[in-house]
C-alpha cells in the first residue's frame, strides 16, 4: 500500500516563484488559474484548511494556487486565491521549512454584499513590503468611491511574521 498523503514540499511546488514586485488585482486570478495546476483535496485539508482556521467550504469553494515569494531566507511566503460565492480573497501565508504556519493575512479581495462591491489590490515590493489599496462601489459600479478609498501597509518581516 503507498502512501498517497501529500508532503508540505509537493504542496509548496504547486506555487511557481515569483521575484518581487508583484501587484494582485481582481482580475489576477484568471492568469493563475490558467498556468498553476490546482490544489488537490488532500493538500487543501492538510495545509490550507489549518492556516484559515477552517477544515470544511461548501461545495462550491475553490482554491488556487499563485505564487511564492521568491529568494525568502528561515520562511516560506505563498498566496493563493479563495473563491466562495460572492467572496473573493488572496491570502499570503508564511510556513516554517517544516511546514508549520507562521503567519497569514487576507491581501487582496472581492467581496459582494449589500448593494455594494468592496475592492482591495496589494503590491508587494522588494522590501517585502505590501501596499492595499481599498474601496467600495455601488453593486455594478466599476468605480470606487473617492470618499470610501484607503490606503494601509503591512510587512513581512525577517521570521515571517506579517506586520
Amino acid at each position: 500500500m503507498t502512501n498517497n498523503t501529500p508532503t508540505f514540499a509537493d504542496f509548496v511546488a504547486k506555487f511557481p516563484p515569483v521575484t518581487v514586485p508583484v501587484t494582485i488585482g481582481e482580475g489576477s486570478h484568471h492568469t493563475f488559474g490558467i498556468e498553476n495546476e490546482p490544489l488537490s483535496d488532500a493538500m487543501i485539508a492538510q495545509f490550507i484548511h489549518p492556516a484559515v482556521g477552517t477544515d470544511m467550504d461548501d461545495e462550491y469553494t475553490e482554491y488556487v494556487p499563485c505564487f511564492a515569494i521568491d529568494n525568502t531566507q528561515g520562511f516560506i511566503a505563498l498566496v493563493w486565491w479563495k473563491a466562495e460565492l460572492l467572496n473573493y480573497e488572496y491570502t499570503l501565508a508564511t510556513f516554517t521549512s517544516k511546514g508549520q504556519l507562521i503567519d497569514k493575512q487576507i491581501i487582496s479581495y472581492t467581496r459582494v454584499g449589500d448593494g455594494k462591491i468592496a475592492r482591495a489590490v496589494v503590491t508587494i515590493n522588494e522590501e517585502w513590503e505590501l501596499t492595499i489599496g481599498e474601496g467600495v462601489s455601488s453593486d455594478g459600479n466599476q468605480l470606487f468611491d473617492p470618499t470610501t478609498s484607503s490606503t494601509r501597509s503591512m510587512e513581512i518581516m525577517a521570521n515571517g511574521e506579517i506586520v
